[in-house]
């Protein structure tokens, strides 16, 4: 729609409300998904044009449009509107978080001083304030750094007034994009054909023509540094601009944090049958119009080759592909053994990357310039211009949900998408999740399969310790005295030293020291971080907990501090009981460091590593970790479940659980689907190479069914029995759920809204789905907010119509009171 006079355009805000906002644009109006500034009461905000709109009172004008085409690409739109009705969020909130941060951030809001203040000038004191602080800076100060400087209840309303009189301007730019990195490049201006001109241009200056000879030989151009690396002075490249023959140029360089990962070129392993057959029926499909798949594919089948196989294809016909791994920590690996097969088509998207290489990889992959992205939760948003195919690797893990608004699964989205753009959609997983099994069953999803590892591997052994017994080894948790925490030195808990067979069983205390005899790797699993769990009280039986949440607080031994691994609030280890003022405090519960010291000083000599969130932090902390165990310079790997996916060492022969039963009796319907997977998948790191693998398993539940199991790595006894489970009462895939929850920073209005919320679900006429609660949350409180909450389960039609109608209808009542919706929740807690 175009015209000469002024149209009105629809834009999505990123604002918490669902709904459109209509403008006043000049001219024709830009095509769907463009960038546009607009003002939103007191801010100007980046919103997303959607098309034309209507001519409603009050509508305000455009302020700018910042895209020259639009930033969403390749049906991102038409996805967008789809999450933000099946998720109920606000769409403008979806089309954020489908950019990179910078591009979505708000725009910035500039003083700029036009004259100083005059002596005699009736300025208001808050006038006079603002005036002051953006005096002497012509360029402007952003209006939110002088706001938080000045302070005031009036600010924009002295603002204004500034402005009125002419001694301040308002300007607003756009979001400030991350700066294009450059390099410097000689580029050769003047060919030289025959020896006698090469003799007449340089004569006696022999360094000269020897790198004008080497620019020649490199095409005509060479980055300033790759000839200053080759031993030419700069001023040999100065001479050759002063003679004319060659001109300084800057070049864009596209930051790529993996450059130096695996080259083009690299021969990979020839497919096995059961791979070819898996290809051969993703590709009919590729050429059919695509289709949704499930490969199950046993730990060590080779779903990776799997991968790259279907994504060949897909590149031979001009399409790209985006593949998602749930870990950072996989990605380098998972991006080495993409870059060996496809080289630099291949661009990673994650958020342990700087702004300026996502944004990079954001830039490459949209041009078409990258063909495969790579990432985590977010790369579903890739904006590849034409998907053929979309891969979900271990499709089952949590990771893939957003926390956050929207509270999306990358996994459906992804399969949407891919069905939107006629593409394949392969979910990948030796685990898959109860939803995707359910779903192959009943042939939404084609069901392929990898039965047996490659190279003639086999499953590991896996050994069962119950930790009752007098042989296993006595209990799991340490538990001992505390004396004050000093200011420096040791720290924890104190008497005689804890024996290791304590934390680590006679089984599994053998089997380790069995591969250090041989020089083989083990990998240690405990999914908990920190020293203890918890402090408690022998006198009164208090255990401290954060003043923020209702959980128990975590020792960090080297940190010397009490941690919640919630809300982040942390603070000195207490001398005295909090409630009763008594000395006698004790540490219980085993984390991941203090297994970490138990090892270094029951197995001297031997080369650990812990592997958790304590200890990766830093950008490269993964790929650093992981390096030394694939290089052979960690003989022990102990980490929590970000150790337990995906990776591929053929040295490690040995993986010990040492405590199993971590999460397994969670208030939570899938506490026994997370724990099978965990275990399972866990396993599946030992033995991937020549040698056989060994699992040792320790717990105090042998019985259970998800140990047993784990234990003959049967997936599909697993998934009968837990289907049975939720049978009656019903859950998830049986039937659909959605998480109501409610909070606030005082009990009883958190409480009174969710059971006026209950009433009102109960008294909805028609069909609805059934509602569970309200109750409270099992952390009842979180960030200093109390949570009660509701649930409702029913068909995929009914829930998402209540969800709707709660979100435009319900009103809250008291003061900060906050409702969250979660479709599809994958936990509870």
């Amino acid at each position: 729609m175009s015209g000469t006079g002024a149209s009105f355009v629809e834009v999505a805000l990123p604002v918490p409300l669902r709904r459109a906002f209509n403008y006043r644009i000049p001219g024709a109006i830009p095509r769907a998904g463009t960038r546009v500034m607009v003002p939103f009461g007191n801010r100007t905000l980046v919103g997303w044009v959607l098309g034309p709109g209507k001519q409603v009172p009050g509508v305000r004008n455009v302020l700018s449009v910042i895209d020259t085409e639009p930033s969403l690409v390749g049906g991102l739109l038409e996805l967008a509107h789809w999450i933000a009705g099946y998720y109920v969020a606000p769409l403008g909130v979806v089309l954020r978080s489908m950019l990179p941060a910078r591009m979505a951030d708000a725009s910035r809001n500039l003083l700029v001083p036009l004259r100083s203040p005059g002596s005699d000038e009736a300025l208001s004191p808050g006038e006079a304030r603002i005036l002051a602080a953006v005096s002497g800076r012509p360029e402007g100060r952003s209006a939110a750094g002088v706001r938080r400087e000045v302070g005031g209840s009036a600010f924009w309303a002295n603002v204004r007034r500034l402005v009125e009189r002419g001694a301040v301007g308002h300007v607003t730019k756009p979001p400030k994009l991350p700066a294009s990195r450059t390099r410097s490049v000689v580029r050769i201006t003047r060919p030289i054909e025959t020896l006698d001109e090469l003799e007449q241009t340089f004569g006696r200056a022999k360094r000269q023509r020897e790198a004008f000879e080497r620019l020649q030989e490199s095409g005509g151009r060479q980055p300033l540094a790759a000839l200053l690396d080759n031993g030419f002075a700069r001023s040999v490249i100065r001479g050759l601009v002063d003679k004319g023959v060659a001109e300084f140029e800057k070049e864009v360089v596209f930051r790529d944090p993996f450059r130096d990962q695996a080259g083009e070129g690299r021969p990979g392993p020839i497919p096995t049958p059961d791979q070819r057959r898996v290809v051969a029926r993703l590709a009919d499909a590729l050429e059919g119009g695509g289709g949704t798949f499930l490969l199950h594919g046993v730990t060590g089948s080779g779903k990776t080759l799997v991968y790259v196989e279907l994504l060949k294809r897909v590149l031979a016909r001009g399409e790209s592909g985006v593949v998602l791994v749930p870990e950072i920590a996989l990605t380098p690996q998972t991006v080495s053994s993409f870059r060996g097969a496809f080289g630099n088509q291949v661009a990673v998207m994650h958020s342990g990357l700087s702004d300026g290489e996502r944004f990079d990889a954001w830039c490459q992959i949209k041009s078409g310039d990258k063909r495969i992205a790579i990432g985590a939760r977010s790369a579903v948003f890739a904006p590849v211009l034409r998907p053929g195919a979309i891969i979900v690797d271990e499709e089952h893990d949590g990771s893939y949900k957003q926390s956050d608004v929207p509270r999306y699964n990358a996994r459906d989205v992804a399969v949407v998408r891919a069905a939107r753009a006629g593409a394949v959609c392969v979910l990948g997983s030796a685990t898959p999740s109860l939803e995707s099994w359910t779903n192959a069953q009943a042939e939404k999803y084609g069901l392929l399969s990898l039965p047996d590892r490659v190279g003639g591997g086999v499953l590991p052994q896996v050994r069962v310790v119950d930790m009752k017994k007098k042989g296993g080894s006595g209990t799991a948790s340490i538990v001992g005295p505390v004396a004050p925490i000093p200011s420096s030195g040791p720290v924890g808990p104190v008497g005689a030293p804890k024996p290791p067979e304590r934390v680590l069983s006679p089984r599994l205390s053998e089997a380790i020291h069995l591969r250090l005899s041989r020089k083989e790797q083990t990998i240690l699993l405990l999914n908990r971080r920190g020293y203890a769990t918890f402090a408690l009280c022998d006198d009164c039986g208090d255990v401290a907990e954060c003043p923020r949440c209702s959980v128990s607080m975590t020792l960090h031994r080297g940190r010397r501090r009490l941690a919640c691994h919630h809300c982040g609030h942390t603070e000195a280890p207490p001398e005295r009981c909090a409630r009763c003022g008594s000395r006698a405090l004790w540490y219980g519960g085993l984390g991941t460091e203090q297994v970490e010291r138990i090892l270094v000083e029951s197995l001297p000599g031997a080369r650990i590593a812990r592997m958790d969130m304590d200890t990766t932090r830093g950008k490269w902390s993964h790929h650093e970790i992981l390096g030394r165990l694939r290089d052979g310079s960690v003989d022990i790997l102990l980490g929590t479940q970000m150790i337990a996916k995906g990776l591929d060492f053929h040295r490690v022969t040995l993986v010990g659980v040492i405590n199993a039963d971590v999460g397994l009796h969670l208030p939570d319907f899938r506490s026994a689907e997370r724990t099978f997977q965990l275990l399972a998948q866990v396993a599946g790191r030992a033995g991937r190479g020549r040698l056989p693998g060994e699992v040792v398993i320790q717990t105090y539940v042998p019985d259970h069914y998800v140990i047993r199991a784990a234990v003959g790595h049967d997936y599909r006894g697993f998934v009968e029995r837990e289907l049975e489970g939720r049978r009656d009462p019903p859950y998830p895939p049986r039937v659909r759920m959605a998480r109501v929850l409610v909070s606030s920073p005082n009990r009883e209005d958190a409480l009174a809204n969710t059971e006026r919320l209950g009433t009102w679900f109960r008294r909805r006429p028609g069909s609805r789905p059934e509602v569970l609660g309200p109750a409270p949350a099992p952390i009842e409180k979180l960030r200093e907010r109390f949570r009660w909450h509701l649930l409702l389960r029913g068909s995929a039609a009914d829930v998402g119509r209540m969800l709707r109608a709660v979100a435009s209808e319900f009103e809250l009542k008291g003061a900060d009171v906050r409702m969250e919706l979660d479709r599809d929740p994958l936990q509870l807690m």
